[in-house]
């Protein structure tokens, strides 16, 4: 079974295009117009095992808004696309990533319904070409998109970079283990027989 997907979605303010692979060993071709944001997005293909290649122009002379929300419509979208019908996935993933002085958690549950939870504050607007606001709404857009209970909270944590990095790190590990095949379960991992 081939766990791949490519989907692309173009509208006024953005055009992207992006495949994934959900058994794959972490490789990346990313490119979004947004430096700091490749960067997070080149950690979580890397951390999640998830080979992805992504290729975004947006109207960021504007702002970053619209690029990296649409960035996580299209990822959240491929990925719950590739898993089909989640036959024999775990479902569940949780992770906490230190990143020197910032700790992070993720929990993640590929349940069909769309709810996110972030408990993090950052210290400056931007990280880099990045607005740190943006990173909670990346999440919820990829929760809403990929159908799935994400949680997210930062613990503590001084660096901006770190705090970002620690954050989209725990979520990568978390998905990777909710994505992974588990031999022990048939079907899907829910008493409804569907998720």
């Amino acid at each position: 079974m081939k766990r791949k997907a490519s989907l692309s979605r173009e509208t006024r303010e953005t055009q992207i295009s992006c495949s994934v692979n959900l058994d794959g060993t972490g490789k990346y071709d990313v490119s979004t117009g947004i430096n700091f944001f490749n960067h997070m997005l080149e950690l979580f293909s890397k951390h999640s095992l998830i080979d992805m290649t992504l290729k975004a122009k947006g109207d960021v002379d504007v702002d970053d808004h619209h690029t990296v929300e649409d960035v996580a419509i299209v990822i959240g979208k491929c990925i719950d696309k590739a898993l089909g019908e989640k036959g024999g996935i775990n479902r569940y993933g949780t992770a906490h990533v230190p990143m020197d002085d910032s700790l992070a958690r993720c929990v993640v549950d590929l349940s069909g319904r769309g709810h996110f939870v972030f408990h993090a504050e950052f210290s400056r607007p931007r990280v880099n070409d990045l607005s740190t606001e943006m990173i909670e709404h990346f999440f919820k857009s990829i929760s809403e998109n990929l159908k799935a209970n994400v949680h997210i909270e930062l613990l503590y944590g001084k660096n901006n970079h770190h705090r970002s990095e620690a954050i989209f790190k725990a979520f990568a590990l978390a998905l990777r283990e909710a994505v992974s095949l588990n031999s022990r379960i048939v079907g899907v991992q829910s008493t409804k027989g569907k998720l």
